[in-house]
């Protein structure tokens, strides 16, 4: 039997606009949306020994993290300050409003996001959940990386997270390695998936 295909409306397609008179970013939810929204994010950034130029220390979730005297120390390749997860989250968010994804938000060709902390972003994503009438109902967080190990550090991202987004007690944080595979499980990287929960508020 034939698939019926049915037209996609500028709405449907991303609910987002690109003024390309002003260059600014405008979206929305579409109108009679749905009371809960899901969004994906994702962030990988590349590690180096902390000693190169241009590498920053190492945060994860608005924790600095402390090497072991035994380990070399490590640090990220970014233009902010290369918080995955904050990064992530972030992303998350804005997919779920269907808005533009953070490089858009914060293009690394603009020099007022050098060095720029994560807070910045999550205030932003804080705004836009606002306008648009949504809060963080749950945030569930996968960090990878081979090197450093996090255990010991999830429960300060927890309550990081829980304090920059809102979502007190629906936030979780899983890190597990890369079986030495690829960039991340050689240590050369670390990246971040998340997946969030939206609920209409207004």
């Amino acid at each position: 039997a034939a698939v019926a295909l049915v037209p996609l409306t500028p709405v449907s397609l991303l609910g987002r606009l690109w003024s390309s008179a002003t260059g600014s970013l405008r979206g929305s939810v579409a109108p009679g949306s749905p009371p809960l929204l899901i969004g994906h994010g994702y962030d990988i950034h590349r590690l180096a020994p902390l000693a190169e130029s241009g590498v920053q220390p190492l945060v994860i979730g608005g924790v600095p993290i402390a090497w072991d005297p035994a380990e070399s120390e490590l640090g990220v390749v970014a233009h902010s300050d290369g918080d995955v997860v904050t990064h992530a989250v972030v992303d998350a968010i804005f997919g779920a409003l269907h808005l533009p994804d953070i490089g858009e938000f914060f293009p690394d060709t603009d020099p007022r996001w050098q060095g720029a902390s994560s807070a910045v972003f999550a205030d932003e994503a804080n705004l836009q959940l606002e306008k648009h009438g949504y809060a963080v109902s749950n945030i569930d967080i996968t960090v990878v990386a081979q090197r450093p190990k996090l255990q010991k550090y999830k429960p300060a991202m927890v309550w990081n997270l829980e304090k920059a987004f809102g979502a007190s007690g629906r936030t979780n944080v899983k890190a597990r390695t890369h079986e030495n595979v690829d960039a991340v499980g050689e240590s050369r990287a670390l990246e971040c998936h998340v997946v969030v929960l939206l609920k209409q508020v207004s």
